[in-house]
């Protein structure tokens, strides 16, 4: 019989702290794994405000499971290598698709829940739509820019046909995340939002620095991506953990495609700053592989009972510039 416990896999980064920090401010007992690194980068401030019952390190996991894993009634699977501009394709196959499929066959076996990270970045360059259709023929179509999305492309395919198998665990949902922002980035280096990355310059009145579009359908600044609030993210994640019955791979964005120029304006006014933008040239390794459109199709998600409205792009940012990235605690 399961347990009422959580288990957040990559729970002190990005996403998995938020979504720890709503599932702890429930009264949930939730465990962590993840590993925490160098004092000095803050990783573990992602954690430091929220009650968690225990923090365990990735190698010790599946030890950890055999073990304990009667006490989970679910596991949260963030954990990733989510860098798309990570070198060693092995690395990135082993611990997003390797880690993902072995742990979701425990959960099936031990009849524990799961909810696991996806992401836009399966569906490549667009040209096939954003729709999320889950049939394996739609799911093996898609073709991803990068190792990254491959291995999470990978992993969708795989987790459909187990459940068209029966070998899925009792609710299983792949979450497809678009471009997410907010509170709990900066340890993430080069991989942060922009809006972490220009804020330093925005908050002094300097100007920042975008990339000069190299498509002649988008002006320099109109590349346009579906920016989703991470706190819109942990609210939905906490929502499925309240409802079991959801299961299959979902499009989790605002449902709305903005450009990175609407973005850079919405730093500057959150911040009380005039607009000044400079556009330079893309790294050229960046060009060829590079998505000038997203936006999730969301009617699958809010036809399984999601219904709570995403946070707008100029009211997402302005919460994260003035109750985070503007004070001196900027830690949610």
């Amino acid at each position: 019989m399961a347990g009422s416990a959580i288990l957040v896999t990559g729970g002190a980064g990005f996403i998995g702290s938020n979504i720890v920090a709503d599932l702890t401010a429930e009264g949930r007992e939730v465990i962590v794994c993840d590993r925490l690194r160098a004092a000095a980068a803050g990783k573990w401030r992602n954690l430091a405000k929220h009650p968690i019952a225990d923090l365990l390190a990735p190698e010790e996991l599946f030890s950890w499971l055999d073990k304990n894993g009667s006490a989970l009634d679910m596991i949260i699977h963030m954990g990733a290598i989510s860098s798309t501009l990570e070198p060693d394709a092995d690395r990135i196959f082993s611990n997003n698709y390797g880690l993902s499929r072995d742990l979701f066959r425990w959960c099936a076996a031990s009849g524990t829940r799961l909810v696991y990270a996806s992401s836009a970045a399966t569906y490549g360059d667009g040209e096939l739509g954003f729709d999320d259709a889950q049939d394996l023929e739609s799911l093996a179509a898609l073709r991803p820019l990068n190792p990254y999305g491959w291995s999470k492309a990978l992993f969708d395919v795989f987790a459909a046909r187990a459940a068209a198998l029966g070998r899925a665990p009792p609710q299983w949902t792949g979450l497809k995340f678009f471009n997410v922002y907010g509170p709990n980035e900066a340890h993430k280096a080069s991989m942060r939002s922009v809006v972490s990355q220009i804020w330093p310059m925005v908050r002094l009145g300097e100007r920042v620095r975008l990339f000069r579009s190299y498509r002649v359908d988008y002006e320099d600044g109109g590349q346009m991506r579906d920016f989703v609030y991470v706190r819109d993210v942990a609210a939905c994640v906490a929502w499925l953990v309240r409802t079991p019955g959801v299961c299959g791979v979902f499009n989790l964005g605002s449902g709305r495609a903005r450009s990175f120029a609407d973005l850079a304006q919405a730093v500057f006014a959150a911040a009380g700053q005039p607009t000044h933008i400079e556009y330079i040239d893309m790294p050229e390794g960046l060009r060829d592989a590079y998505q000038y459109f997203t936006e999730a199709r969301m009617d699958r998600l809010r036809a399984a009972g999601w219904n709570d409205p995403a946070t707008s792009l100029e009211d997402g940012v302005m919460d994260y510039v003035r109750r985070y990235l503007a004070r001196p605690d900027p830690y949610r």
